[in-house]
């Protein structure tokens, strides 16, 4: 059987849409991949639901592997900022739509 422990961790985020997820080359010969673990989601296209937590975590993660520890930095404390501030999106419990987080994302930065 394999497992995605990216899949099993989102558990402890809460969601999908909150995790972030970073397939790392540790020797760094091969290139890295970074994607929010929420995948590819056809049916909510266009429509203002996508969580972009996800998203953003994930370019956070690529941001400290890059070693622009600062940057990412700033990424994690605006999310922080918006999800603590109650502007999240339904399938985590709040009314915000896609844009909504996203410009409380943009204004925490």
């Amino acid at each position: 059987m394999v497992v995605d422990l990216s899949d099993l961790g989102s558990a402890l985020a809460g969601c999908l849409g909150l995790a972030a997820s970073a397939n790392l080359n540790p020797e760094r010969r091969f290139p890295s991949m970074f994607e929010p673990v929420h995948g590819f989601a056809p049916d909510i296209a266009g429509r203002g639901l996508a969580n972009p937590i996800g998203a953003v975590g994930s370019a956070a993660l690529m941001l400290e592997h890059f070693g622009l520890h600062d940057q990412a930095a700033r990424l994690n404390k605006a999310i922080e900022a918006t999800t603590a501030a109650g502007i999240l999106t339904r399938d985590v419990g709040g009314t915000a739509s896609t844009e909504d987080v996203t410009k409380a994302l943009i204004d925490a930065l």
